[in-house]
């Protein structure tokens, strides 16, 4: 059924930190405390970093704080590191509920919101929300079946059973699983169909531009998973994308963009790619690689947790440009019936005649 609430409960000052729990294996006994860390979890911290964090009484050896970074690792010990809460980057708190029924939930996520756990925003996600909402009504929660970069707004769908988290995330894997066979030829999207919009630097001369780009991983300063990138020995992917307005004088171009994978922040790399990024966008630049891929290598000083210091450059969940998943068309994961929802536009992402028609409702309401 069609629903337009909002929910959302205002984020603390502070998280309440996190606990990583590890058994000591077979390979790893006898080694000393921080040779184990600071080569398990290198990504974490620097050498210097994880010192700092034993010292000062950050880790538990089978239950009691050790300060030690030399003790000596046992097979089946019990290690856990706590992590010291701290406040999170600002993030919106309140989320629209676009549709909802027994089985699934699609969430019209604001800019800025990551929708995972990750990095410095371990609470301050659409995850939490969701966990909270759920707990006010004594029910399981929600889980999304996709992701929507930080900076990206619009259409998150969740499934609230089993059943639909699994035929849900089906259709994504369907679509994405069919690149560069004989879908391309006609542009089926099998059970679901993403539209977006998004603000393009540049004036885009052609009409309608198909995008199937390969997408890969290169190493990254600061992320430590690497960096999604247009790469030819990287997975299939495909963007279509549609010219909906030029402006010539503020040299930008209003897009629309379906797309029939869900690679990680692909319409993104897409754009790049066709030598449009985002208008705005702090990361990928022409080519659909980052602005900046050579860059220095990672600072080794440490934060005050001990955590590397946040990278100079740019990293994928920075915000800064406009990108919106619009339109959803799918089939019902249970019931088969096709089902279409939209998230309103924001204003930079209308069309003079969208923008002219929503103030004429507005002012007839």
């Amino acid at each position: 059924m069609a629903c337009r609430r909002k929910f959302g409960i205002p984020w603390p000052e502070c998280n309440d930190g996190l606990s990583y729990d590890d058994v000591v294996r077979t390979s790893d006994s006898g080694l000393t405390l921080i040779e184990f860390y600071s080569t398990k979890y290198k990504s974490s911290a620097p050498l210097q970093g994880w010192l700092q964090r034993i010292k000062s009484g950050q880790i538990t050896f089978d239950g009691r704080v050790v300060t030690d970074s030399n003790a000596v690792l046992r097979v089946g010990s019990k290690l856990v590191y706590h992590r010291l809460p701290w406040k999170e980057p600002d993030a919106p708190h309140m989320i629209e509920v676009l549709y909802e029924d027994d089985d699934m939930i699609a969430l019209n996520k604001p800019s800025g919101l990551q929708v995972l756990p990750g990095g410095l925003f371990q609470q301050r996600t659409v995850l939490t929300q969701l966990q909270w909402e759920a707990n006010l009504h004594k029910k399981p929660h929600p889980v999304p079946v996709h992701r929507l970069g930080r900076g990206t707004s619009g259409i998150l769908l969740c499934a609230k059973t089993k059943l639909a988290r699994a035929r849900l995330a089906s259709y994504f894997a369907d679509g994405t699983s069919h690149i560069g066979g004989k879908r391309d030829t006609n542009q089926e999207i099998g059970k679901i169909a993403k539209i977006y919009r998004g603000l393009a630097s540049g004036v885009v001369e052609n009409d309608q531009v198909t995008i199937n780009q390969s997408i890969g991983v290169v190493k990254y300063p600061g992320v430590a998973k690497g960096l999604y990138v247009a790469s030819q020995s990287g997975k299939p992917a495909l963007s279509v994308v549609s010219i909906l307005e030029r402006n010539v004088q503020e040299n930008s171009t209003l897009v629309q963009v379906k797309i029939q994978s869900g690679r990680p922040h692909q319409i993104r790399i897409h754009l790049s790619f066709m030598g449009h990024p985002l208008l705005g966008d702090p990361l990928y630049g022409v080519g659909g690689q980052p602005k900046c891929l050579d860059c220095d290598s990672i600072d080794e000083s440490f934060a005050e947790d001990g955590g590397y210091r946040r990278p100079t450059k740019a990293v994928p969940g920075d915000c800064g440009y406009n990108l919106h998943a619009h339109k959803l068309v799918l089939s019902h994961p249970l019931t088969n019936e096709i089902i279409e929802i939209n998230a309103p536009l924001p204003s930079v992402l209308q069309t003079p005649e969208e923008a002219k028609e929503i103030a004429t409702m507005e002012q007839s309401a």
